[in-house]
C-alpha cells in the first residue's frame, strides 16, 4: 500500500531529530514535520506519533548530561521532560490546528492482551474526537526488566494495536544498506525487503549503523512484528527538511512489505493465541448476525461456560455446541451472566456502570 492510500499511519521519531548535538531544539525541522503531518491528515489519514525525547528534554531543562544516567535519575528526568516535550508538540501543531493527546505505555500494556485491548479503545476514541495521539514509553515508572528500552519496537506494537497500514521510522540514514554507508561509499540502499532472513542473508546488521537506543537491530525486530501484523514498515532519513514528503515523492527509503494481509494478521493473532478461557452459547439470531459480519451482543447469548476476564480469548458456540467463532471479550464471564439475553441499552442499569455495547466487537472476532 502506498503512503497516500494509508488509512492509519504511525510515525516514529527519535530524540536526535528533536534535539541536535548542541542540545538545541530543532524547531525548524519539527515545524516542517508538522506541515507534512497536516498534509497526511488532509488525505483523511489517522496519525499516531511515537516520540522519544522525554529524558533528553528533561536533561536539557535541568542542564544535566544524559550519558551514564542511572535508572532512577532517568525516571526523574523523564517526568520533567514529558511536560516539556508535550508543550513543544502543542506549540508546533497548534499552527495547523491539530489537537494532540498523550499516551504513555509500558511493555506490559502492549504485551498483555487485555491491556492492549484497552489501549486500542483509547486510540479509537481519540481518533473519533479528532485528536492525534503522541505515544512514548512510560519511562517514569518502567524498570529495566519491563522496559522496551527503544521506541522502534514500541512503535511496531502500537502499529499492531491500531491496525495501521504503515509505520514510518525516521532515522539518520536513508534506510537499510548492504554495509555502513558512512564508512563504505559502495554500500547500496536496500529498497524493498519481503523476507528478512532471505533478503538480509550475509549482511552484518550489527555493524551497519548503530544509533538511538538500539540501532538497526531493533528496527529489524520492529519490522518482523509489522510483517506479521499486515503493516508496511519504512525506514527513511528523518534529517531531511520534509521527511514525509520525501516518501511521497521518491523511493529513497527501505520498505519492509508485510507477509500477510491485515485481515489475515488479525485472524492469526486471535487464532494463535493461547487456549480459550471459556465459551458463550448463542441463539440462531446471533448466529446469523455473526455470519453477516456483525458484532456479538448480549441479547443473543444464551449461556456462559467457564470463568474468564474482560479481554480474554473465548469461543463462540451455536445451540448445537459447535464452535463458530473466536474472539476477545469486552466483558467478564460474571458480567455476561448478568446481561445475557438483555438489550444493550439495559447494560448500564444492570451493571451499574457504563461499559461497551458489544460483548465481542466484530474487529476482535474471527468466524470459523
Amino acid at each position: 500500500m502506498h503512503l497516500k492510500d494509508s488509512k492509519i499511519t504511525v510515525l516514529k521519531i527519535g530524540s536526535s531529530l528533536l534535539i541536535d548535538e548542541n542540545r538545541k531544539i530543532r524547531k525548524k525541522w519539527l515545524s516542517n514535520f508538522a506541515k507534512n503531518v497536516n498534509e497526511l491528515k488532509r488525505l483523511n489519514q489517522k496519525i499516531v506519533i511515537v516520540s522519544s525525547g522525554a529524558i533528553a528534554m528533561g536533561c536539557k531543562k535541568m542542564n544535566i548530561i544524559k550519558r551514564n544516567l542511572k535508572l532512577d535519575k532517568s525516571q526523574a528526568m523523564a517526568s520533567i521532560g514529558q511536560i516539556e516535550l508535550m508543550n513543544l508538540f502543542s506549540e508546533i501543531f497548534k499552527k495547523y490546528k491539530i489537537n494532540i493527546s498523550q499516551i504513555l505505555l509500558t511493555l506490559e500494556d502492549t504485551e498483555q492482551r487485555r491491556r492492549s485491548l484497552n489501549a486500542r479503545r483509547t486510540f479509537e476514541n481519540l481518533f473519533n474526537l479528532d485528536y492525534m495521539p503522541i505515544v512514548n514509553e512510560n519511562d517514569t515508572t518502567a524498570t529495566s526488566e519491563i522496559k522496551y528500552g527503544d521506541n522502534d519496537r514500541l512503535a511496531s506494537r502500537v502499529a499492531q494495536i491500531v491496525n495501521a497500514d504503515n509505520l514510518i521510522i525516521f532515522s539518520d540514514v536513508d534506510g537499510l544498506y548492504t554495509d555502513n554507508p558512512k564508512k563504505n561509499t559502495k554500500a547500496k540502499l536496500i529498497k524493498i525487503i519481503k523476507d528478512i532472513d532471505k533478503d538480509l542473508k550475509g549482511i552484518n546488521i550489527k555493524g551497519i549503523n548503530e544509533y538511538g537506543s538500539g540501532g538497526m537491530k531493533t528496527k529489524i525486530e520492529a519490522a518482523k512484528i509489522c510483517q506479521l501484523s499486515g503493516c508496511n514498515m519504512i525506514i527513511t532519513n528523518g534529517l531531511k527538511d520534509d521527511p514525509i514528503k520525501n516518501i511521497l515523492n521518491t523511493d529513497n527509503y527501505t520498505l519492509f512489505e508485510p507477509k500477510i494481509s491485515k485481515l489475515d494478521a488479525r485472524k492469526k493473532w486471535i487464532l494463535s493465541s493461547i487456549s480459550p478461557k471459556g465459551s458463550v452459547v448463542i441463539d440462531n439470531g446471533a448466529n446469523k448476525a455473526l455470519a453477516n459480519g456483525k458484532s456479538l451482543l448480549a441479547a443473543g447469548i444464551k449461556k456462559v461456560i467457564g470463568k474468564f476476564n474482560k479481554g480474554d480469548h473465548i469461543k463462540v458456540l451455536n445451540k448445537k455446541n459447535n464452535e463458530i467463532a473466536r474472539g476477545l471479550t469486552s466483558f467478564s464471564s460474571e458480567e455476561i451472566n448478568k446481561i445475557l439475553g438483555r438489550h444493550s441499552t439495559e447494560i448500564v442499569k444492570i451493571l451499574g456502570y457504563v461499559s461497551k455495547s458489544e460483548v465481542i466487537h466484530k474487529d476482535d472476532m474471527v468466524s470459523l
